[in-house]
């Protein structure tokens, strides 16, 4: 680790051991939402026991339900992800598990280079939530694996609770006065993570129409010893143009094995569009589907989508059940391999955990990365990885502290369910083709 690294590491490693030994051994939080007590221990992936299950029904009538463990690279990981709106008999599986694939921060100047989840300790800085930063919801505790304080592992650093999204619909009548409106609520849980001197906000969201929402925010403050203009071209901080902030990107990865109904067994569509222009006409979109069969590095385009398919369910119109990837804004980093593309659709192999700097052994030539593992083979169980990057060059307002600055995606189902899960009774007749009666 180069040395300005170590010294930001170690100044923020001995703070939070400071902290620790003045709060002595943290109080056991409550668990899920409103409900069970957290146990101070770090559990298996495979344990749903009661401290780690996550149960929240949202208005409308949406059930979420998922368990939660914290791994020593990954942090907080979300198992057996579920979806019930109202009208279904029983949850619809959506992820076996979803968690950060890795953070990685390159300066512009080429000094320093950082893999936060696997190369900083990013999981052994989450950090204690105050009451306030909860608010309406519970903190659960989690037992920190390989603590920076080893007699203290025990932090109060999940909250899980609910955060109202503005509206979910709007429809008003044609013919009538009448509005058809709903103001939604997500289920949002997030752990905050400090790595160096910047604290990243981990969020995961779940909507009543059934959208994920994941999104890192990174705050903070800037690195005293980032005022070099290393890069030459860093932005003047402070007064005159003396102190210069090096600039440097956050490329962060998700990794997601999806599991919808239940089965790993999914199929991975990419949908592109092509408008054509005739002269003295209006033009024409085609949109054209390409099942993609065998591992992908995907680029996105302004008119391409992929989705992740169902092959063990079908909506009740029977059309298989889906989720849209829709990625948030990302500035696309050229320096490293892998993070020159958007996507990556790799086969399910269990070393295979992080984006770069990869701890598992994968085999003999297997490589580190994930653009490594996309080598031909057919996907029958995918894994999908999405990348979403932010050029960070500093500025005035970024002192201090640091406003967030978000980057992440959307999952968007699609075809999940017949109708929109929260119609309201009065139109829940108006599915497919309706004419009013003249």
């Amino acid at each position: 680790m180069p040395e300005s690294r170590l010294r930001r590491a170690r100044s923020r490693a001995a703070a939070a051991i400071g902290a620790s030994a003045l709060l002595g051994t943290v109080a056991v939080a409550a668990g899920p939402v409103g409900t069970a007590q957290a146990a101070p221990r770090t559990p298996a992936a495979a344990d749903c026991s009661a401290p780690y299950r996550i149960e929240q029904k949202l208005e409308g009538g949406t059930t979420w339900r998922m368990c939660w463990h914290y791994e020593s690279k990954a942090g907080l990981v979300l198992d057996d992800i579920s979806y019930q709106p109202k009208g279904e008999s029983a949850p619809i599986k959506v992820l076996t598990s979803a968690k950060l694939g890795q953070i990685h921060v390159p300066y512009d100047d080429g000094s320093n280079e950082y893999d936060d989840l696997t190369g900083a300790g990013f999981a052994q800085g989450l950090q204690q939530l105050d009451p306030a930063e909860c608010p309406g919801g519970t903190i659960k505790t989690v037992k920190v694996p390989d603590a920076w304080d080893p007699d203290h592992p025990n932090v109060k650093g999940l909250c899980a609770t609910t955060r109202a999204r503005g509206h979910a619909y709007r429809m008003g009548t044609w013919d009538s006065n009448k509005v058809y409106q709903m103001q939604g609520k997500d289920l949002l849980l997030y752990t905050v993570n400090q790595t160096g001197w910047y604290e990243y906000i981990t969020e995961w969201r779940f909507s009543g129409d059934g959208t994920m929402t994941m999104q890192v925010g990174a705050t903070g403050t800037l690195s005293p010893m980032d005022y070099d203009a290393g890069d030459g071209r860093g932005w003047p901080i402070g007064k005159g143009a003396k102190d210069y902030a090096t600039s440097h990107a956050h490329n962060v990865f998700w990794r997601l094995n999806f599991g919808l109904d239940g089965s790993p067994k999914s199929k991975i569509e990419q949908y592109d569009s092509k408008t054509t222009a005739t002269a003295g006409r209006t033009p024409k979109t085609k949109t054209t589907r390409t099942p993609v069969t065998k591992e992908l590095a995907g680029d996105a385009a302004p008119a391409r989508w992929w989705r992740v398919v169902s092959t063990a369910g079908k909506n009740k119109d029977g059309h298989p059940r889906s989720y849209e990837i829709v990625p948030g804004h990302t500035t696309k980093y050229q320096g490293r391999s892998y993070t020159k593309h958007d996507v990556y659709f790799t086969e399910y192999k269990k070393c295979e955990q992080f984006a770069s700097n990869n701890l598992r052994n994968c085999g003999a030539g297997a490589g580190k990365s994930v653009d490594k593992w996309v080598n031909g083979q057919t996907l029958k169980h995918p894994i999908v990885w999405v990348n979403i990057g932010f050029h960070h060059i500093a500025r005035d307002e970024d002192q201090e502290p640091m406003p967030v600055h978000w980057q992440g995606f959307q999952l968007s189902p699609r075809d999940v369910t017949a109708m929109n899960p929260l119609t309201p009774p009065a139109l829940s007749g108006h599915n497919g083709h309706t004419e009013e009666a003249r």
